[in-house]
């Protein structure tokens, strides 16, 4: 019996939100394709089916991660976004992280393509906080405090601590929105 049209698609995003979920958690080192598969319920054949290298897949799943932390925190230019955004909840979220703090570090040591992926979600990242000029530099400021806060706070054994970052990037974060 043939598959049906959308199999392949279902089975693309499929390992797409696989790897989204695994490699904000663990990294490109930390996540072989065996692994991945297995976790997406598919044979290690079907990834080369959809993608030509392990780089390719990384870069696309950043932007499917990054997709789906908007969909869960929203767009990060209002109060109670950027509130859920610094959270303990979503620093401990098995839902996953932002990919531009959790992989930030990662994604530096990459091939072209994917900090490619990553330059175009900082950057948008920016654009939907800024207006003008002076609001892109603030809007700069405020990224660096929420994506680094969360990528510090995420390294950091003692949760006290963690939560005090998360809580004075919280202000720093409304005071600069104030302005």
């Amino acid at each position: 019996m043939p598959w049906h049209p959308d199999h392949k698609a279902q089975s693309r995003e499929r390992i797409l939100d696989t790897a989204a979920r695994l490699f904000t958690r663990h990294g490109f080192a930390g996540v072989s394709i065996d692994t991945l598969m297995q976790e997406a319920g598919l044979t290690r054949g079907a990834f080369y089916a959809h993608f030509a290298s392990k780089s390719e897949l990384y870069a696309e799943a950043i932007v499917t991660a990054a997709r789906q932390g908007v969909e869960r925190l929203g767009q990060g230019t209002t109060p109670e976004a950027r509130e859920r955004y610094l959270s303990r909840e979503h620093l401990e979220s098995e839902a996953g992280l932002c990919p531009l703090a959790s992989l930030v570090s990662d994604v530096a040591q990459q091939d072209p393509r994917v900090r490619e992926s990553y330059t175009r979600l900082f950057r948008g990242f920016i654009e939907r906080a800024a207006g003008g000029e002076d609001a892109r530099q603030r809007a700069l400021q405020r990224a660096v405090m929420m994506i680094g806060g969360l990528a510090i706070a995420r390294t950091l054994s003692d949760e006290a601590l963690a939560e005090e970052l998360l809580q004075a990037c919280r202000r720093g974060v409304e005071a600069d929105a104030d302005r």
